[in-house]
């Protein structure tokens, strides 16, 4: 029986419509959390950062896209939510679709109030669809750096300037997947945007390099001053050290030492690997990472319950208006 995997290397391969059918119950299913969650998650906890990858027919890919990914569904995504027993979620417009958010709205209209999002955007996203988005449910924008290798801080600045005044209004917030390098680069920027600022991915920090390395002061002291937030999230792309990233312990406590009303959690699920050494129409299988064995990390890292409840529920709930 053919797999997921199988169905999206034909359907990347030839393009052709009759390929690009829905995937059924019968593929391969996405990576579900196997570890029982072993503390109280508590009432209103969020994931804030997941992405939706859907039926390729509906929501095709985009041209210039440097990864393809094996499909991971809305009802997926309910499965692993009850598996955490999390009962918010924020969703994170993929790189692979560029600015045609259709998918991630489709998912925040299935999933109801229990979802909010997080566009894509350019300069040619009208005041009238920013304004449409707002109503859908989302709550900011991304500027992606990170997954294209791009790490020059005059780009950086000028993207986030351009964005800032596009957005100009609206209760939104800009998130950043950048580098630490690139935020110590723009931090005078960031500390005079007019919106909060969220840092994806351990803020771009690396596990080995330790809590001392160049760019981590710029990111603490945007914490402290309550200018940023940076979330504990995909600590395998901070982190080599798998199943339980150890190294990655520190970052987390240093920030949550800093401010921990300004950190947020989230799993990255379905976890795609963004690696080059792909060709970007070649499928990139989605990483087997175990979800429930992660948030039991959040535990080890946070120990204070009440510390706890305020990244997983109200630093969430103010920031993304649940």
């Amino acid at each position: 029986m053919p797999t997921r995997r199988d169905f999206l290397i034909a359907a990347a391969a030839t393009g052709t419509a009759a390929l690009l059918r829905p995937v059924s119950d019968s593929f391969a299913a996405v990576s579900q959390p196997t570890t029982p969650v072993n503390f109280k998650v508590p009432p209103g906890a969020c994931d804030c950062h997941v992405h939706i990858f859907g039926d390729p027919q509906r929501f095709p890919f985009a041209p210039t896209r440097t990864y393809t990914p094996e499909t991971a569904t809305v009802d997926d995504l309910r499965n692993v939510q009850r598996a955490l027993h999390l009962d918010r979620v924020v969703i994170i417009q993929a790189s692979v679709y560029g600015t045609d958010n259709s998918c991630t709205l489709d998912a925040i209209k299935q999933l109801g109030p229990r979802a909010r999002g997080i566009a894509v955007i350019d300069e040619k996203t009208s005041s009238v669809e920013l304004d449409r988005m707002n109503r859908s449910g989302i709550r900011g924008v991304r500027i992606n750096l990170g997954t294209a290798g791009q790490d020059d801080p005059a780009f950086a600045r000028d993207r986030l300037q351009k964005t800032l005044r596009q957005i100009g209004g609206r209760p939104w917030h800009i998130q950043m997947y950048v580098g630490l390098p690139v935020i110590a680069a723009i931090e005078k920027q960031l500390t005079v945007a007019t919106v909060p600022i969220v840092f994806d991915h351990f803020g771009g920090a690396k596990a080995a390099l330790g809590v001392q390395q160049p760019g981590m002061a710029s990111l603490l002291r945007l914490l402290q001053t309550e200018k940023a937030y940076v979330k504990i999230s995909g600590a395998y792309r901070a982190s080599t050290a798998a199943p339980d990233y150890q190294d990655a312990t520190a970052l987390a406590k240093v920030f949550v030492a800093a401010n921990p009303e300004r950190v947020l959690w989230g799993s990255d699920w379905p976890h795609p690997d963004t690696a080059a050494g792909r060709e970007p129409t070649e499928i990139s299988p989605l990483l087997p990472i175990d979800d429930g064995r992660v948030l039991n990390l959040l535990a080890t890292w946070v120990p204070n319950v009440a510390k706890r409840k305020m990244i997983l529920v109200d630093s969430p709930a103010k920031l993304y208006g649940f």
